[in-house]
């Protein structure tokens, strides 16, 4: 049989899976609960004002931060690669280096 929890522990847990940044997997993992019961409580609690509207939208406008974030992060990456071997530069480096030797 499983552990009975509080509806106070649930409630936080809701709090923490639509707040917090993490996946639902993660605060599952976390707080020692399976992720059919952490999506159970979350739908039973979700229109309730276990998360204030303010910190909904704190925690969206932190996700959209999130991806656009990696999103920079990822193209700068690209950027630096680019940037390491410009167009055209290898073949002027390989004539110039051959005709040194020649």
């Amino acid at each position: 049989m499983g552990l009975k929890r509080t509806d106070e522990f649930r409630q936080d847990a809701v709090r923490i899976a639509l707040t917090s940044g993490l996946t639902r997997k993660q605060v599952a993992d976390d707080l020692g609960v399976g992720m059919s019961t952490l999506n159970k409580w979350i739908t039973a609690h979700r229109d309730t004002d276990v998360v204030s509207k303010e910190d909904l939208s704190l925690a969206q406008e932190n996700d959209r931060l999130r991806r656009e974030n990696r999103l920079l992060k990822e193209e700068r990456e690209i950027l630096k690669k680019a940037t390491y071997y410009p167009a055209g530069d290898y073949a002027v480096i390989c004539r110039e280096g051959s005709s040194s030797r020649a």
